[in-house]
């Protein structure tokens, strides 16, 4: 248990005197109360506001300075309260609550990534923006969404793909990525940093039942289909995602042994996603399941 020791130290100011302490008792921070009510945060401050002749409480790293009204003078008084602080601090009293203590944050950055879809821009944030994947085609899909709403009243945005820490913008082809993407992240690291909501509470409810989310039905799904839905988790999803895009498992036939898969965020409307498709995910599943898929197919591609 700490040993704690008071030492009254005068200063400058008669009406005001230090009480030194013989180690730190708040964490690097400054504390000035004006009377009880301000001092809820401080147990310490209130003890001794509750002093008729108490009229300011400084808190500040080893001391605690405290400022008197006339009613009596410090030579009477100054020891008996080194003593009460002293006492206080031995017994463990708290001397600042935590809800008082300022949280250290981190400054918010958004970087600009490119994608394979040269339509398709990734910005990149240093903290976790969402829950859930979020992909919204119109100003009218994006009302869970108050950054998505905000980013079509651009005229060049398409479409918003939203993931766990990025926001990936699909721009019609009348503007250049040269000439937007400043704008763009800067406005989307002010939302951010402003601490606006991305997606509305509600949203993750109302996006399982409006899109085509079958991989989280997957105890009713037929056995070729779990592992299919388990090698795109596994394998595939962690790749397109950091080219800021998702991959849905839609559906398999086993008659014609084809995969339906919605593309999303990047790989949506991407000059090679057909390549990747064939050449990357229609193999690897002939590989890994031989026998069971012959092609994939993307419905919206």
């Amino acid at each position: 248990m700490s040993n704690f020791k008071v030492s009254v130290q005068e200063t400058s100011n008669n009406t005001i005197v230090k009480f030194e302490v013989n180690q730190f008792i708040t964490k690097h921070q400054s504390f000035e109360f004006s009377n009880i009510d301000e001092a809820k945060t401080s147990p310490l401050a209130q003890q001794l506001f509750y002093l008729p002749f108490v009229k300011k409480v400084y808190i500040s790293g080893n001391f605690v300075a405290v400022e008197r009204y006339d009613i009596v003078e410090w030579n009477d008084v100054q020891d008996e309260v080194a003593q009460q602080i002293e006492a206080y601090l031995n017994d463990g009293g708290v001397v600042i609550t935590e809800e008082a203590t300022p949280k250290k944050q981190t400054p918010v950055t958004v970087y600009a990534e490119a994608t394979p879809n040269p339509a398709v821009m990734k910005f990149v944030a240093n903290k976790k923006i969402a829950t859930a994947m979020f992909e919204f085609t119109s100003i009218d899909d994006a009302k869970l969404s108050p950054l998505a709403t905000e980013l079509f009243h651009f005229p060049f945005v398409k479409s918003v793909f939203i993931e766990e820490n990025y926001v990936s913008v699909t721009k019609y082809d009348r503007a250049e990525w040269q000439d937007i993407t400043v704008e763009l992240r800067e406005f989307i690291r002010n939302f951010i940093a402003d601490g606006k909501e991305i997606v509305l509470p509600e949203a993750v409810e109302q996006m399982e039942k409006s899109a085509p989310q079958l991989d989280k039905k997957f105890e009713g799904l037929d056995d070729t289909s779990k592992e299919i839905v388990n090698i795109l988790e596994e394998y595939v999803k962690p790749a397109v995602a950091s080219d800021g895009g998702n991959i849905q498992f839609i559906g398999y036939d086993a008659d014609v042994k084809n995969v339906s898969v919605l593309l999303q965020g990047a790989c949506s409307g991407c000059p090679s996603s057909t390549f990747t498709l064939k050449n990357g995910i229609e193999n690897m599943l002939k590989q890994m399941l031989p026998g069971k898929v012959e092609t994939v197919e993307a419905v919206n591609g």
